[in-house]
């Protein structure tokens, strides 16, 4: 299994610079091409890293979770990746190998790999071999609820991870790395999967927040009223209630790792 990530470099001088990244108040998408070199950070406590930061709290955009695209160079990493302690976190493994420590506990990292991460866990992160280690890495705050616990953390591969299908369907399933029914967790993270030739058949509208970032192949996406073709490390913001469909094109599979919100009350303040 391939998965895409952020290309860094450049482009040659002489490429047109007219593309087909979108900002709107429904919906953002920000294509692979963009994720250039010039546009990485650095984060205090972190060695040898860089982030792409694909989605944060703002004004008109994200409310609910920030999104980056994490590249850590063979021995960097660190030791206090998180300096907010309400933050809980999901990475995903697409490329390198890695050691994640939740408190005593070590896991060996390779692409394919998922990780959930309580607020306040203890963990911390290296990027092991000779190339380097990059995985997806959201950040929400924990919504707690009195009598409920908080999840524990976990580590899982996507091979391990059964793809349900969709009623009616062969073409359209969902591999969830949180059961949906377990009110501990306030968001999910799934990768969604379309065979060729699959397709949401309606236009989705709802009040549960996107980020989604295209992992394999090619589709157009129905994006509020505009249908916007996406492929391998585009990224798409979707606002609560945007409408949302989806069509895969090309010869192999459509997948994207999403993000929601689920599980809670709406806050009744802005």
């Amino acid at each position: 299994m391939s998965y895409a990530f952020p290309p860094g470099g450049l482009p040659p001088m002489d490429a047109n610079p007219e593309g087909s990244a979108v900002f709107s108040d429904a919906y953002a998408v920000i294509p692979a091409n963009t994720m250039r070199d010039i546009v990485t950070s650095s984060l205090p406590g972190w060695e040898g890293t860089r982030v792409w930061i694909l989605a944060r709290p703002l004004s008109g955009f994200a409310e609910t979770f920030a999104q980056y695209a994490v590249e850590v160079a063979p021995g960097g990493g660190s030791h206090s990746p998180d300096p907010d302690p309400q933050a809980q976190a999901s990475l995903f493994v697409t490329g390198g190998q890695g050691r994640l420590r939740i408190g005593k506990t070590k896991h060996k990292l390779e692409p394919g790999h998922y990780a959930y991460l309580p607020a306040g866990c203890d963990w911390r992160i290296k990027a092991m071999g000779d190339t380097p280690l990059q995985f997806h890495w959201i950040r929400k705050r924990h919504e707690p609820v009195p009598g409920l616990p908080a999840p524990g953390a976990f580590v899982v591969h996507e091979r391990d991870v059964p793809l349900n299908m969709m009623p009616g369907t062969d073409k359209w399933g969902t591999q969830r790395f949180a059961d949906p029914n377990d009110l501990r967790f306030d968001y999910h993270v799934n990768i969604v999967t379309f065979q060729p030739g699959g397709r949401i058949p309606f236009a989705e509208t709802h009040v549960m927040e996107h980020g989604l970032y295209v992992l394999q192949g090619q589709a157009q996406y129905l994006l509020n009223t505009d249908w916007v073709e996406v492929g391998p490390g585009d990224f798409m913001w979707l606002r609560a209630f945007c409408p949302q469909a989806c069509i895969a094109t090309g010869n192999e599979p459509f997948r994207y790792l999403l993000y929601k919100d689920v599980n809670r009350h709406p806050s009744l303040t802005l």
